[in-house]
């Protein structure tokens, strides 16, 4: 990432805290944070204000494209350009397929596809009127999803968002390439954290990967800052599946 201004959403905790910290770390030259917790987006900023890098950070609902303008108008200010936009922020309600309510279905909706698809928005309007940097004007990655392409128990919600962002990036991907923006995903598959061990996923992770083992966040994170980093100049409308042989395609 090295000089690149970076905007992670849902950057305050998890996959997106990690990238955070990992983005300053190879080199970006600003950090902004947007997430529902605004404390916790604050938090996040840490590693880049102790190496006194611009910063900044939004509270934001992204279910509603006001907050996602607002949000990223915020961190366009502050940080006064965004090379790269990451799409972390996602809801994961897990329950039965005939049990699922319209108010699940509408909170998915609302968060995994409308809010990433407003970001994007904001995010290309503003890439579109920077200098490329340096022949690439932005990068946006989404986190996608294995569940976006394989069946897996009380999460087809779930599964169906992540499959709609896989279409969006596509379609993002497609008409801004003539700006010189890149649009890719990745979808991993499920990662071993502290959270799956709370829900009781790990023996679960393991039996489905043929490693054996979930995904160390860190082996995500290492290609979605390769995917969003400076040497990914060509790349655009791919979703990079990283899922240990949980799926081939």
């Amino acid at each position: 990432m090295k000089d690149l201004s970076v905007v992670i959403v849902g950057g305050g905790a998890g996959l997106g805290a990690l990238l955070a910290g990992m983005a300053v770390e190879a080199g970006a030259s600003g950090l902004g944070i947007i997430d529902l917790n605004g404390d916790a987006a604050e938090a996040a900023l840490q590693p880049a204000r102790d190496k006194g890098l611009p910063v900044a950070s939004a509270s934001a609902d992204i279910g509603k494209g006001s907050d996602c303008h607002a949000a990223f108008g915020k961190m366009a200010e502050a940080l006064g350009r965004v090379d790269t936009l990451i799409n972390c922020a996602a809801i994961y309600p897990r329950r039965p397929i005939l049990q699922i309510t319209d108010a699940e279905w509408d909170a998915s909706n609302a968060v995994n596809i409308k809010g990433t698809y407003h970001m994007m928005v904001a995010a290309v309007a503003h890439m579109r009127e920077q200098a490329p940097r340096p022949e690439v004007r932005g990068r946006i990655v989404n986190i996608t999803s294995v569940d976006a392409f394989k069946a897996h128990p009380q999460n087809a919600h779930y599964a169906a968002t992540k499959a709609a962002v896989v279409s969006l990036t596509r379609s993002f991907a497609h008409e801004v390439a003539k700006d010189g923006i890149l649009v890719n995903s990745v979808a991993p598959a499920g990662m071993a954290t502290e959270r799956a061990r709370e829900l009781g996923f790990l023996d679960e992770l393991a039996k489905a990967s043929p490693l054996g083992r979930g995904a160390k966040p860190v082996e995500i994170a290492e290609w979605v800052l390769m995917t969003g980093g400076p040497k990914n100049t060509y790349m655009t409308g791919e979703n990079v599946i990283v899922s240990g042989g949980y799926i081939y395609a």
